[in-house]
């Protein structure tokens, strides 16, 4: 099989400027493709950015900036979507691109997969916003549940952060045979011991590292973990100034798995931006699958399956 080159985005978005944040977005599409980059990964919700003060402060002091933020934030349709994908098909290359989409009057953390030719092949939504995230984004419905994409390179799937979490879910995309993985995330401090209050470890850059390299074994496909970061001088409009959560410019931990869990590359300084790139060859997923396939001769559905409902559920039912 032809070789394939990987990219993964580790970068500060851009908040409450859409338009500023589409040039970036084009800007390191360029890029990716000077370097030979076939398919490019940007991290969860990285047009918009991922909004820390529904975090770190309560609905009414933070209702300003998130009323700005869905303002703010990408339609599907729209020109600005239009660009991007008009990036994709000068530089003929594959993007998964995370990214708070706005429709009507709601918004959701989506992953819309563009091919080389500009065309959106599919856009899925989160499925379950994790805590304080339901206050702002909506549920994706059963489309969503399709993660996976086929294409000329291969079997392209994506999941938004701790999505990558739910056995169930991860499971639904191995039987959908994906090859290579996005798993997007935001930022997080990378040990949970270094900020200044109680914190879980689950919640650290360290630890969804490890768990998206556990995602490249269980699944046995290459996995491209693209991150954000989070910048010093951003800290004050983030609601993050003096919360001991990030201390300087942290927050990366972008990285490309091979599929049975080896890192491909070496880390990018937490605080820093760039593109990871790795030339895989998608036939070594098979060395892999022979020592284990979750979804084929390692399974026991006899014992042990899965039931997904793919029947799309509507707030207006019209009959005729």
């Amino acid at each position: 099989m032809p070789l394939v080159t990987l990219g993964a985005v580790q970068a500060e978005p851009i908040y409450l400027d859409l338009d500023a944040s589409v040039a970036k977005t084009i800007s390191l599409i360029a890029e990716a493709a000077e370097k030979g980059v076939q398919v490019l990964g940007f991290p969860e919700v990285w047009v918009g950015g991922y909004p820390w003060p529904i975090w770190t402060q309560n609905a009414y002091t933070s209702f300003d900036f998130t009323v700005k933020y869905r303002a703010t934030s990408l339609s599907r349709t729209s020109s600005q979507m239009q660009r991007i994908q008009d990036a994709c098909a000068e530089h003929k290359i594959f993007v998964v691109l995370g990214y708070s989409e706005k429709e009507g009057g709601s918004i959701y953390m989506s992953q819309a997969f563009i091919s080389p030719s500009g065309t959106i092949l599919h856009n899925r939504r989160k499925i379950k916003p994790t805590h304080v995230e339901r206050t702002l984004w909506g549920e994706g419905q059963s489309s969503s549940l399709t993660t996976v994409v086929s294409t000329d390179i291969g079997k392209i799937g994506a999941l938004n952060c701790w999505e990558n979490l739910q056995p169930l879910l991860r499971y639904y995309e191995y039987s959908q045979g994906a090859q290579i993985h996005v798993a997007g995330w935001p930022a997080f401090p990378w040990k949970s011991e270094n900020v200044g209050f109680p914190y879980l470890y689950n919640c650290s850059g360290e630890a969804n590292y490890r768990l998206s390299r556990v995602v490249a074994m269980e699944g046995q496909m290459f996995v491209i973990c693209a991150t954000q970061v989070a910048r010093e001088e951003r800290f004050g409009v983030l609601g993050l100034e003096g919360m001991g959560l990030f201390r300087e410019d942290d927050g990366g931990f972008a990285m490309i798995f091979g599929p049975d869990g080896t890192p491909l590359i070496e880390r990018l300084p937490a605080g820093e931006e760039g593109i990871l790139t790795a030339q895989v060859d998608l036939d070594d997923i098979l060395a892999a699958k022979s020592v284990c396939d979750p979804v084929g001769h390692y399974s026991r559905p006899d014992l042990l399956s899965l039931n997904v409902n793919m029947e799309e559920a509507k707030v207006v039912h019209e009959k005729s």
